[in-house]
Parts: structure tokens; sequence; C-alpha cells
């Protein structure tokens, strides 16, 4: 990132920017293969293969969040990590009244506590039936997202000193599609998305377009991370999930723009919703995960957890050993 920040500040956005980058987003995409943990090569997958090579573009094009003229250390963790740059008061004309975030205890604390017990019953698998089995997957996509972001959050915030972009704002409130994938849920993957996928395309072929191809590279990279997670080849089920979102996103923006046309009270979209996305995830999007076998690699990573905490303790326990016996 250090060599893309000089690159940038020599060359003029265009063709010649991209191709001096082009090292860079090919390490980015090659990085996920260097880690033995599927942990480790979902992780780097979604910062650096994804959010980071994307910054990468829109930097090769003049666009932010990226910029030359930062500071490095700004420039390097915005590149690779999920950073909110600080911003003037006077942006937009308004004061920022807003002091910085608190860092999520609560939810680390939670999730931290609950994703034990799912590892746990994973184990029993055998005797769940397919639909009990895609629920504890789904528990276990949100709560591991969450615990993720949560910790990222706590790093950045305590150790960096710097705020993280926005998270999730309560999916479970999502009163439409757009309200949970454009408001609610992941928010750093449409913050990245509508500025190098569905902004280039509307202004040539229309919003429709643009929502369908933001799915459309959505689920591609989607299918990328899990091939980096659980090695095996994409089946298109994931890729098809969102094409599907995409392509409803579209029908329910269209049904809006008609006045006077029937709309369900919030009391029944939010369950609609939940039920059409939870649906249609059971569906596509987790049994990808099934067939990858990405339980038992989930299970292979929390036992080395263990074995390295289990080493250090002893390593810490011999190395404070002579220590103690000489008080």
């Amino acid at each position: 990132m250090a060599y893309a920040r000089v690159a940038a500040a020599r060359i003029s956005p265009g063709a010649g920017r991209l191709a001096a980058l082009l090292p860079a987003v090919v390490l980015f995409y090659g990085i996920p293969f260097a880690f033995a943990t599927t942990g480790g090569r979902g992780i780097s997958g979604f910062f650096l293969s994804w959010l980071g090579t994307f910054k990468l573009f829109l930097l090769a094009a003049g666009r932010a969040p990226l910029d030359p003229s930062l500071p490095l250390l700004q420039f390097v963790c915005s590149a690779s990590l999920p950073v909110k740059l600080p911003q003037s008061s006077t942006t937009s004309g308004k004061a920022n009244t807003q002091g910085p975030a608190s860092v999520p205890t609560t939810k680390i604390l939670v999730s931290g506590a609950v994703i034990p017990f799912i590892l746990y019953a994973y184990q029993f698998k055998e005797a769940m039936s397919r639909w009990q089995l895609l629920l504890v997957y789904a528990a276990n996509v949100y709560l591991s997202l969450d615990l993720l972001l949560a910790l990222v959050h706590a790093l950045i915030h305590g150790v960096l000193g710097m705020e993280m972009e926005p998270q999730v704002d309560r999916p479970y409130l999502a009163s439409s599609l757009r309200d949970f994938w454009g408001r609610r849920w992941n928010l750093m993957v449409p913050a990245i998305l509508r500025p190098s996928v569905y902004g280039p395309v509307r202004s040539r072929f229309g919003e429709a377009a643009g929502v369908l191809a933001s799915f459309l590279v959505s689920g591609l990279m989607h299918e990328l991370i899990f091939y980096y997670m659980m090695w095996q080849p994409p089946s298109g089920d994931v890729a098809a999930f969102f094409v599907l979102h995409g392509a409803c996103s579209v029908a329910e923006t269209w049904w809006a723009r008609h006045a006077g046309w029937w709309r369900p009270p919030r009391v029944v979209a939010v369950p609609l919703t939940l039920a059409f996305v939870g649906g249609t995830g059971l569906w596509l999007f987790f049994p990808a995960m099934m067939r990858g076998g990405l339980d038992e690699l989930i299970l292979q990573d929390f036992q080395g957890m263990v074995v390295l905490m289990e080493k250090a303790g002893r390593w810490l326990a011999g190395a404070a050993g002579p220590v103690l016996s000489t008080c």
C-alpha cells in the first residue's frame, strides 16, 4: 500500500495509474492463499481481495476514499481496513456534532459467548434435520460477522485511534430489500459498490442496470471468498442468490414508484422482508456452505486456537516459573 500511494502520487488517474497499481491488486488477490486457516483466508479475502482491490480501482480513477496526499498510516489503514477517515467539521456545510463511536463491548461479549455453543452444536449435525442445520449455519454467519466487525472496530478504535465505517444497523428491522441491503446489512459492501459499480453503470444504462450489476458483482465476490475459505469450485448458487435479490430489488423499486399502489404496512413489511431473505438464503446461500464442509473447517480453526492458547499458557508458565522462584 505504501507503493500504491507513491505510484498514485506520481501518475495521473487513468490507464497508466491502473497499470502501476495492478501488482498490488494481484498481490491482494493472492494473499488469502498464504493462510492455513479458514478464518484467515475469509477475513483477508473480504478486507483485501474485495474491499482493498476495489479501493485501488477507485484510486486508479482518482476517486475516494484513497488519496495519495493522505499521511502514510491513514492511507494504509484506509486501504487495508474498513477505516472511516476523519472529516472536517465543515463538510457539507454542517457541523460534525457526533462524537467518536464507542467500542461495541456488548456485541463482543454476547457473540463471543454464543458462538462456542454453536460450534459445539455442529457435533450433533447428523441428528439434525436439513432445516435445523441451515438455521445453525445462519446463526453462525450472523454472529461471526458481528463478532469479527466488533473486534476490528475495537482494534481500529483502541490501537489506531481511528473510527470504523458503519457495519450493520439492526437488519432485523428492514422493511424492504432495498432497506436491508442498502441501509442495514454489512454496510461496508454497498459503500464500496456504489462508487465502483452502481454509479458508473447507472450513468450509462440506468438505475435498474446499476442495481443488477451491483448485486451480480457482490455475488461473484462472495463466490470468490467461499472458494478461498473452502477450496471448492464455485457452484453459482451464491451468485444466483444475489442476482435474484437484485432483480427483486429492481421490481420493488418499480412498484414503489407507482403512487396509489398498495404497500404493506411496516408491521407486515418487516416479517415479509426477513422471510424472503431467510427463505432464499436457506435455499441458495447456506447450502453452498454445507456442501463445502465449512462447519468442519471452522471446528478445525477453533481446535487449533485452543491448542495455541494451551501452548501459550504453558510457555508463560515456564517463563514465569524461574522469576517467581527468585521472589
